[in-house]
C-alpha cells in the first residue's frame, strides 16, 4: 500500500510513524483509518521492530477528528465512524512491542485517544490535552470515554469529559495522562532513548509482559495472575535462563 498520510522510517530497530497532515493539524479522516490498519498489519508485524513510536508533523499530534469530514454523516454512518476508529486504536494491542507515543502538540479529541490506545506516552512540554467533544454537542468515538477513566481515574476523567479544557503537559504529568515530559526540541531523542533501552531487554519477555499486562487488564486478578504464571513459565529454558545464566556470569545476556 502507498501511503500518503504515515511516513515511517527504520531508526535500528525502532520503526517511527509521523502523521503527516499538518495543514489540518493530523486531523484523522478515513483515509488515515485506512492507512493505519494496513500498518498495523503488515509494517508493525515485522519480527526484527522493538518498539514503535507514533508521533504528527507540524505543531499537533493530532487535533482531532476530521470535523468536516463527519458533519453531514446520519446517526447510521456517525456509529460507523466510532466503529472504525475504535477497531484501529483497538489494533494497537495486537502490535507484538511497545507503541509508544510520542505527543509533539496538540493531542485533543480523537488525538487524545490515539494517545490513550497507545502502551504509553511521552510528551513535550509545549503540548496540550483535552476532549473537547462536548464542545461541539458530541461525546469521544473512539473510546476516550472508557480508556480516559481506566488510565486516570473517573474524577480527572470526567473534568476533562466535561469541561473539554485543554491539560498543560505539567498537569498531563501530575494525573497520569503521559508518563514523561521533555523539552520540545529533545521529544524524538528521548523516545528513541526510551526505546533503545526496550530493545536491549529480553524481546519475548517484552511481548509476553505487554500482552499478559493488556489481557489482564480485562479480566479478574486471579485469571490475569494465572495467565501471567503461565507466561512466566515459558521464559524458562528459553531467554529467561539465558537472561539469568548471564547475570549469575556477570556479562550481557545473548538474546
Amino acid at each position: 500500500m502507498e501511503y500518503k498520510i504515515l511516513q515511517h522510517e527504520r531508526r535500528g530497530s525502532t520503526l517511527m510513524v509521523t502523521i503527516n497532515r499538518p495543514e489540518s493539524l493530523n486531523a484523522l479522516n478515513t483515509a488515515f483509518f485506512d492507512e493505519m490498519d494496513h500498518f498495523i498489519a503488515n509494517d508493525a508485524m515485522d519480527p526484527g521492530i522493538t518498539a514503535v513510536i507514533i508521533t504528527g508533523a507540524g505543531k499537533a499530534f493530532v487535533a482531532g477528528a476530521d470535523i468536516a469530514e463527519m458533519v453531514n454523516k446520519t446517526q447510521e454512518e456517525a456509529e460507523a465512524f466510532s466503529l472504525r476508529g475504535q477497531n484501529t486504536f483497538r489494533g494497537f494491542s495486537t502490535i507484538p512491542v511497545p507503541v509508544i507515543a510520542a505527543i509533539n502538540g496538540f493531542a485533543l479529541g480523537g488525538g487524545l485517544e490515539l494517545a490513550l490506545a497507545c502502551d504509553f506516552r511521552v510528551a513535550s512540554a509545549s503540548a496540550r490535552f483535552g476532549q473537547p467533544e462536548v464542545s461541539l454537542g458530541l461525546i469521544p468515538g473512539y473510546a476516550g470515554t472508557q480508556r480516559l477513566p481506566r488510565l486516570i481515574g473517573m474524577g480527572d476523567a470526567l473534568f476533562m469529559l466535561t469541561t473539554g479544557e485543554m491539560l498543560s503537559a505539567a498537569d498531563a504529568l501530575r494525573i497520569g495522562l503521559v508518563q514523561k515530559v521533555t523539552e520540545p526540541e529533545q521529544l524524538i531523542e528521548e523516545v528513541l532513548r526510551i526505546a533503545g533501552v526496550i530493545a536491549l531487554k529480553g524481546p519475548d519477555a517484552v511481548k509476553l509482559v505487554k500482552f499478559v499486562a493488556r489481557q489482564g487488564y480485562q479480566v479478574s486478578l486471579a485469571q490475569g495472575s494465572q495467565l501471567e504464571a503461565q507466561s512466566f513459565g515459558q521464559l524458562f529454558g528459553k531467554q529467561g535462563t539465558e537472561g539469568m545464566k548471564a547475570f549469575l556470569e556477570k556479562r550481557k545476556p545473548q538474546w
